[in-house]
């Protein structure tokens, strides 16, 4: 029985730390992640924190497999286009609500299960669609370039929607040099007009990177293997 006035802290656990660890990289950033931190947060010792994850890294490889899990990807079966299209969409989801992990999705030197399966199910899907081994290890990495390369952008560009991204721009080119950009000045009225919308841009990159791969695997790459 708990003694009186005092509160009833519940169970430590591998997940139990690793989710307060994510929870504090989404709302503090990856660098104020320590075990002295999360002891704080979790009302313990940090040295208690070790009977849970071995050291940093571990609890690195625990929170991108925690977030691998968040990343949908369609049952077998489906056609790797339509497969790749909504795995992009999962995978930009998960990141814009962990910005912390864009750099460290495939760091990992041992990755947890939910990541194993996740890279395991994208191939798989790619090869029983008739990729060939390197043609698919080509698609996948042309897939992730764009999907961590477009956040990493979204992520470091100095505003979040579309209308910030109008006021922005007029502020960054004084009119005082509309003769010398000509086409800066172009996309400065047209950004006050519609704004740029990340989401919108995501789609089309990414429908652009889909057909270049089908076009490519269907007039070379099943012949060539490369």
């Amino acid at each position: 029985m708990a003694r009186r006035g005092t509160a009833r802290r519940l169970p430590l656990s591998r997940d139990a730390v690793v989710r307060r660890a994510v929870t504090l990289g989404d709302t503090a950033g990856i660098k104020s992640v320590s075990m002295r931190r999360l002891g704080e947060q979790l009302g313990v010792v940090p040295m208690a924190l070790y009977k849970h994850v071995a050291n940093k890294e571990e609890l690195l490889d625990g929170m991108i497999d925690l977030v691998f899990s968040e990343v949908e990807f369609p049952s077998s079966g489906t056609h790797w286009k339509t497969a790749m299209r909504q795995r992009a969409r999962s995978m930009r989801e998960a990141l814009l609500r962990h910005r912390w992990a864009i750099g460290l999705m495939e760091s990992r030197t041992k990755p947890g299960p939910a990541n194993l399966e996740h890279h395991n199910a994208v191939l798989a899907c790619l090869r029983e669609n008739g990729f060939s081994f390197r043609m698919a290890l080509h698609a996948y990495s042309a897939m992730d370039s764009y999907i961590y390369g477009s956040l990493l952008q979204q992520q470091n560009l100095p505003f979040e929607t579309p209308q910030e991204s109008g006021e922005l721009v007029e502020v960054m080119l004084p009119a005082a040099h509309s003769d010398e950009y000509p086409y800066l000045v172009e996309v400065v009225s047209e950004l006050a007009k519609r704004g740029y919308d990340h989401r919108k841009e995501f789609e089309f990159g990414l429908g652009l990177v889909l057909d270049a791969i089908q076009r490519f695997d269907s007039n070379k790459g099943r012949r060539s293997g490369t």
